[in-house]
């Protein structure tokens, strides 16, 4: 028996148009109403907004860390790094596109191996600065192991957050942790938190904070940015082992709030005259 034929056995035909009805207009009332509640960004979220082309003129190389045969840190849910970070930096290089930028996305198809092959292709593409865009995992002792659709996994949920990595081998030094400083200070303003594990004093980990409030570091010997001849900064959009910002480093709105602040870090960073366009806030609520 079908499920129409079901229903009517307890509603009279004549109040059954009635209940379709109202059922049809709840579903369209209702259901927009949780799809909104479930796409909400975190209150406190400020996400920077321009007009016109602020960035014209600007050659921007975006590069996709680690690559499809050596995907990087995996995530809590089993998600190789390199797919995170290659949907960020899209979403990235749209917006900086949106703003007038020449963007020259490195390893789009993840078959780059070699780290100065990357720095080596900016050069050749005479490129501004470089960002290589990457998503962040904890030092070892750190993990524990869950259990995900029947699967053991690795995760740490105790560390979460942003960081912002420069080489004071790159040629460029000054500059690049002049634009470190930028994306760090614009990242803070939109309302997100740097993570600072990296600093502390254990093996593997150590790396000197430049600047604590900002979460910039110091990765001397990090080859894709000593190796490039532009000024160069590696950004960790999140920690992929915390369960929760698993999830949240892959949500749109999280990585267009990313994509937004590069922006005016970049215009603060390279002003020159091209600056055609003006920032504001927009405040999520």
């Amino acid at each position: 028996m079908g499920g129409a034929s079901l229903i009517m056995i307890f509603f009279p035909r004549s109040t059954f148009s009635v209940a379709v009805g109202i059922a049809i207009v709840l579903a369209l009332v209702v259901s927009p109403l949780i799809h909104s509640r479930a796409n909400e960004v975190p209150a406190g979220w400020k996400k920077y907004a321009f007009s016109g082309k602020p960035l014209e003129g600007l050659r921007v190389a975006l590069d996709v860390g680690h690559n499809r045969l050596s995907p990087g840190a995996m995530s809590a849910r089993g998600r190789g790094e390199f797919l995170f970070n290659l949907s960020t930096a899209r979403v990235i290089a749209g917006v900086l596109k949106q703003a007038g930028a020449h963007v020259i996305l490195i390893n789009g198809d993840g078959a780059i191996a070699g780290l100065p092959d990357r720095a080596v292709l900016a050069g050749k593409e005479k490129a501004d600065c470089f960002i290589a865009i990457h998503h962040d995992s904890v030092n070892d002792k750190y993990l524990r192991t869950w259990i995900h659709e029947g699967v053991s996994r690795e995760y740490a949920d105790d560390f979460s957050g942003y960081g912002v990595f420069t080489s004071s081998k790159n040629v460029k030094a000054e500059r690049s942790q002049e634009l470190a400083r930028a994306v760090g200070s614009a990242l803070i303003e939109s309302g997100l938190k740097p993570a600072l594990h990296h600093a502390e004093p254990i093996k593997g980990e150590n790396r000197p904070l430049l600047d604590e409030h900002t979460g910039v570091y110091e990765y001397t010997d990090l080859v894709v940015l000593k190796a490039a001849e532009m000024p160069a900064i590696l950004l960790e959009c999140g920690v992929i082992v915390h369960r929760r910002e698993e999830l949240l480093v892959q949500d749109p709105a999280y990585q267009d709030l990313i994509a937004h602040a590069l922006v005016n870090a970049l215009l603060t960073t390279f002003p020159k005259p091209r600056s055609k366009g003006f920032f504001r806030f927009f405040g999520f609520r």
